[in-house]
């Protein structure tokens, strides 16, 4: 039950960064390249927070949205000067230098060493230490973070996106300054990717700079694709088969010396796959 729980949690971790981003790629139809970036600024906000400053874990977890918001409007600011393969190679470039942050400035972030002993949401003297309970507090993130991007997708500004994503000249000439539509959706969609990497941060109690390299970027950027550009209820299926997969697979009687090889293998074929006869992913209303 233990294992179940552990992967539910790491499920709504990847539903919570897949439906931010397919508010950037799949609705607006910006290939943003960095959102480990902001994951790990949210767990590292949140975790040096709580264990240098013994703050709640949910007062962190808000100010960590709160700055992370802010990096993001000031990065957003300036990828707003590109567009195209220079956007995709500027926010991977900008997932670069926030991991070389995170790696080299030890006197805040401990740098390789990491940061451990980061505790557990708790309210009112109720702890959450259990991966049970954890897993509630995880779902309600999840759900409010839903919840937001259903009624962003479905406002007229999700219309106004999608009007970007398909032309965004066109769209300039009624009268819309799509700078700041830009801004305002990748500024929201760092917001919850911070939610996640402060959830991520208190769950393992440990965090380092591996868990926000440029692959971690390419594993969100694969979950939307897998599971659907412009359609958040893809994005929840396209984690929910990620984190599955590599997990389904550990039982499928690979021998043992090239196991983790066919693992890999075989993960990476149905990808390939996907890309091949379904660009637009398994539930997507818009591809690449």
């Amino acid at each position: 039950m233990e294992y179940i729980t552990h992967l539910a949690i790491l499920f709504l971790i990847y539903a919570i960064l897949g439906l931010g981003l397919n508010l950037v790629v799949g609705y607006t139809g910006l290939l943003a390249s960095g959102h480990a970036a902001f994951y790990g600024i949210g767990a590292y906000c949140s975790a040096i927070l709580i264990t240098n400053f013994g703050v709640n874990f949910f007062v962190a977890l808000a100010i960590a949205v709160v700055v992370t918001g802010a990096a993001a409007l000031l990065i957003g600011i300036v990828l707003s000067r590109f567009s195209g393969d220079y956007y995709v190679l500027v926010s991977l470039g900008f997932n670069v230098i926030a991991y070389s942050v995170l790696v080299n400035w030890q006197s805040v972030t401990r740098g390789p060493l990491g940061i451990a002993g980061i505790g557990r949401p708790s309210v009112f003297g109720v702890g959450f230490s259990s991966n049970a309970a954890f897993a509630v507090v995880a779902l309600l993130v999840f759900l409010i973070c839903y919840f937001a991007s259903a009624f962003i997708s479905n406002s007229s500004l999700g219309r106004v996106l999608k009007a970007i994503r398909e032309d965004d000249t066109a769209i300039q000439v009624f009268g819309y300054d799509t700078f700041y539509y830009k801004l305002a959706v990748f500024t929201v969609s760092a917001g919850m990717a911070a939610a996640a990497g402060a959830l991520f941060a208190s769950y393992i109690t440990f965090i380092d700079p591996s868990s926000f390299t440029v692959m971690e970027s390419v594993f969100i950027l694969a979950i939307i694709i897998f599971g659907g550009l412009a359609n958040l209820k893809g994005s929840v299926l396209g984690a929910l088969i990620l984190v599955l997969l590599p997990e389904l697979l550990r039982f499928a009687g690979f021998p043992l010396s090239v196991a983790a090889q066919m693992r890999q293998a075989v993960y990476g074929l149905c990808l390939v796959l996907l890309m091949l006869y379904r660009p637009q992913g398994l539930r997507g209303e818009y591809k690449l």
